[in-house]
């Protein structure tokens, strides 16, 4: 289903809190900030209702903010959504930027991995060896 179309079914607040692990408050909180596509439905008593394609929505934001999003282009994004077809474009290029943004966050993690494992191996093998001298200091002198 596509996000902006509804299911028809209900869900709790703590439903999609747990389907989506947001907190309570984070979720209002989205609500709060316009980083919802739609409005959220309320019972005649107040309880929020949210829909499937809410949570489908919700999930998406989750990784878009866990990969780095700041929350304006999330909120420009749900905007965007919301304004229905005609804005593609400028959708895909928020969502290219992002992406070319996490491709460089993965590269330098990359690079920090890299060194990581170096430094395991030489302690690995320094401990292996029985080496006496602090391998930081003689990273080549096993004496």
């Amino acid at each position: 289903m596509a996000i902006g179309q509804s299911s028809g079914s209900s869900l709790s607040i703590g439903d999609v809190a747990r389907e989506t692990g947001l907190g309570v408050h984070a979720l209002r909180f989205y609500e709060r900030n316009d980083l919802l596509v739609d409005p959220i439905e309320r019972t005649p008593t107040g309880r929020r209702m949210y829909s499937a394609t809410d949570v489908e929505w919700l999930q998406v934001c989750v990784k878009l903010r866990e990969s780095g999003m700041p929350l304006v282009e999330l909120r420009r994004f749900a905007s965007l959504v919301r304004q229905g077809s005609g804005n593609e474009h400028e959708r895909l290029r928020l969502l290219q930027d992002h992406e070319a943004r996490v491709r460089a966050q993965l590269a330098s993690i990359a690079e920090c991995l890299d060194v990581i494992t170096g430094k395991v191996a030489t302690y690995r093998d320094h401990i292996a060896a029985g080496g006496t001298r602090d391998p930081w200091l003689h990273p080549t002198d096993e004496r």
